[in-house]
């Protein structure tokens, strides 16, 4: 029997991971909240600086969790798998945008391409069976919250 049901751990921890992120919806639909979090916490922590910013990071921060995928692969597939797993954070750092706005959709386009990466490292069970679930539910929140940030 597969064990797909995602550990508490895991689950707790991603969730508070979209954190920054919802923060930057609710810093988008309150102006005042989004000055006051400027100048009393960092501007960094309002919208739609915290949805480039954090996003960048977490891109960055995947693409180390794919190389520990990648070390479990040998010859060309792991050729690939260490070349797939740049990619987040090559995307991250040379994504086109001038605005806050086109940072935002580069991010939605390099979270919608780390959730393939991450079924196709799944798929060659380089993941824990769990994985996916919990990998969808994330990027779910993480692009819905970056496309408000768009709209906002």
């Amino acid at each position: 029997m597969l064990n797909t049901q995602i550990p508490r751990p895991a689950l707790i921890l991603g969730l508070a991971g979209t954190l920054p992120f919802i923060w930057g919806v609710i810093t988008g639909l309150s102006p005042e909240l989004a000055l006051w979090t400027a100048q009393n916490l960092s501007p960094r922590l309002a919208a739609p600086t915290v949805h480039v910013t954090y996003g960048t990071i977490i891109l960055a921060f995947m693409s180390g969790v794919l190389w520990g995928f990648a070390t479990k692969t040998f010859g060309r597939q792991e050729i690939l798998c260490y070349i797939l797993s740049i990619a987040p954070a090559l995307w991250a750092f040379f994504m086109p945008a001038r605005t806050a706005s086109e940072a935002a959709i580069s991010l939605m386009i390099g979270f919608a391409v780390l959730v393939g990466i991450d079924a196709l490292f799944s798929s060659w069970g380089l993941t824990p069976q769990w994985w996916m679930r919990l990998r969808i539910l994330l990027t779910a929140i993480v692009v819905a919250c970056l496309a408000l940030g768009v709209i906002l």
